[in-house]
């Protein structure tokens, strides 16, 4: 082993300095010599098959963590029908090293035997079907973001990657969405209550307000599970579900579903991803605008086109060239009903004239004054008006009026003198 140069006055002279390297190589030899075997229990994490074949992942329990890997060879000679997944409790046994690039301790795993699903597994799975049954992953109660947001709110790291990307694409996307950022912790003891608390808040904000706010973006960057375990709480679920705001979830990588990916409107495999969701690209809006316009420009040209070989049809027709002649037509065939109404009413009018004469003459040569045309004469009773047949109708000095054929006689009776009639 190489030794650093030692030449420092501060450092006593029977001190040797190590290099890193070195301190890390002496004391992976000195692991690797105390703990050649040993078995330890606790539930996998994290698992990683890399394209060497190789599988990294982490062994933990409630208060630790163990890195460990198991090389190609080891994986193809585990228990048939066992598959390492995240959430087994499993038995494995092997020797301690260190990764001395990074000075990481780890247990190189020669066999590995499973034990059951882990504690944390089966309190994550409890909590998605207890979440499945009160209908908080049901797609019907999903809403979609606005197509055209004005108000756009970022619950994430305000120092992480993450953020950055999401503002730098929003930006790029949709310049016209109003983009402010609800700083919260990711990750760590009382990140899920903070971030429950920012999604309550910006509800809270629009409901008086205060900010518009059209879309939530939950995000942060990839993690191990341990990372992501703030979006596997119940009290973040229930902000979400209860949230009247859209919520697009953007936690981790593609791989990593959360139960906050399961409750949200939308998920998003990345931050960057759920930018692109939540902002129409402007290009393509461009794009489209003027694709329309190009088609409503197209479609009035043929519009007009057709509206004006139909006028121009109109116009050639007679009714337009000679729009009077209907009437002049019309009003000639009433000076025709009018000739012929005329006709029959002089007709009517004068055979009506021949009845009427003829009655007239009939009734003349039955009226009483034809009569006294004669030489007759009629006489009544002045008092009474009734005619006088026989002198036994009127009384001595009783007034009687003789009707002639030209005025009438008032006179007084004088004397009476009774005829008769009767044959001797």
């Amino acid at each position: 082993m190489a030794v650093a140069e030692t030449n420092y006055a501060f450092v006593p002279p029977d001190v040797t300095v190590l290099s890193v390297s070195q301190l890390n190589a002496k004391v992976r030899s000195d692991l690797e010599a105390g703990y050649k075997s040993v078995w330890v229990e606790g539930e996998i994490s994290n698992f990683k098959l890399h394209t060497s074949g190789h599988a990294y992942f982490s062994l933990k329990d409630e208060e630790s963590c163990l890195k460990a890997v198991i090389y190609r060879g080891q994986l193809s000679k585990l228990p048939v029908g066992f598959e390492p997944k995240d959430g087994l409790d499993v038995v494995a046994t092997g020797y301690l090293t260190i990764y001395q690039a990074r000075g990481e301790y780890q247990i190189q795993v020669s066999r590995m035997y499973p034990k059951g699903i882990g504690a944390a597994e089966l309190a994550l799975r409890q909590l998605r079907e207890k979440l499945s049954r009160l209908g908080y992953f049901d797609t019907r109660r999903k809403r979609r973001p606005p197509r055209f947001p004005r108000y756009v709110a970022l619950v994430s790291s305000a120092t992480g990657a993450a953020v950055r990307d999401m503002i730098k694409i929003l930006g790029r996307r949709w310049p016209a969405a109003k983009v402010f950022v609800r700083p919260s912790r990711v990750q760590g003891e009382g990140a899920a209550e903070e971030l429950a608390e920012a999604i309550i808040q910006i509800n809270r904000w629009k409901t008086q307000k205060l900010c518009p706010t059209d879309v939530i973006i939950l995000g942060r960057g990839g993690g191990s599970s341990e990372d992501l375990d703030a979006f596997n709480q119940e009290v973040l679920a229930q902000a979400i579900f209860a949230s009247k705001i859209p919520i697009v979830s953007a936690v981790g990588h593609e791989v990593d579903v959360t139960i906050a990916d399961l409750v949200a409107d939308v998920r998003a495999s990345t931050p960057s991803h759920a930018a692109e969701i939540v902002a129409p690209d402007r290009g393509e809006i461009i794009c489209q605008v003027q694709a329309c316009a190009e088609r409503m420009s197209a479609a009035q040209t043929q519009r007009f086109r057709l509206l004006l070989r139909r006028l121009e049809d109109l116009a050639s027709r007679r009714v337009l060239r000679e729009p009077l002649d209907p009437i002049r037509e019309r009003e000639r065939a009433l000076d025709d009903w009018s000739e012929r109404l005329a006709r029959v009413m002089q007709t009517r009018l004068s055979q009506t004239r021949s009845k009427l004469d003829a009655s007239a003459a009939q009734l003349e040569s039955l009226s009483p004054l034809n009569v006294l045309g004669r030489g007759y004469s009629m006489t009544s009773a002045e008092a009474t008006g009734k005619l006088i047949q026989s002198a036994d109708q009127v009384k001595v000095g009783e007034r009687i009026i003789t009707r002639l054929r030209e005025g009438r006689i008032v006179s007084r009776v004088e004397e009476t003198e009774t005829t008769s009639n009767k044959p001797e």
